[in-house]
């Protein structure tokens, strides 16, 4: 009997993990770079300035006043101000977190008066944490 003139290559036996790896770390830096743009409404705000310490981005709750007095909790635009207390009890019951941080985000021309009623709402919500939003300046505050 002849022996073949082709010798075969032999079988690879390992799985190749590197193609794997790429994909899965591809995916972590899409999901970095997409998840802070979806819990934050798509209200125009111009958020006052103050001097604070910098805010973990994720595990809390945003709630969006506008200028023009339009409301949201994260992405879901609200009618008015009577919606803020069943919408944030129920979102901060299906977190599971009693200790949740909610930032309210107010427009910067907006009333005292507007911001503080919103606070009350959240408060009233269920909220124990809540925290006002503002741009970052680098001139020192008075």
């Amino acid at each position: 009997m002849r022996e073949p003139l082709v010798q075969s290559a032999p079988l690879l036996t390992r799985i190749t993990i590197t193609p794997i790896i790429d994909v899965a770390l591809v995916l972590v830096i899409i999901l970095l770079i997409t998840a802070p743009m979806l819990s934050v409404a798509d209200l125009d705000v111009d958020l006052p300035y103050a001097r604070s310490q910098d805010q973990d981005k994720t595990g809390y709750v945003s709630i969006t006043l506008a200028g023009d007095g339009q409301l949201a909790i994260d992405e879901q635009k609200l009618a008015g101000l009577d919606e803020i207390v069943p919408q944030l009890r129920d979102r901060l019951r299906a977190t599971g977190k009693d200790q949740l941080m909610v930032v309210v985000r107010a427009d910067a021309g907006l009333p005292h008066a507007t911001v503080r009623r919103v606070l009350d709402a959240a408060r009233a919500g269920g909220a124990s944490r809540l925290g006002i939003a503002t741009n970052q300046t680098e001139v020192s505050l008075p």
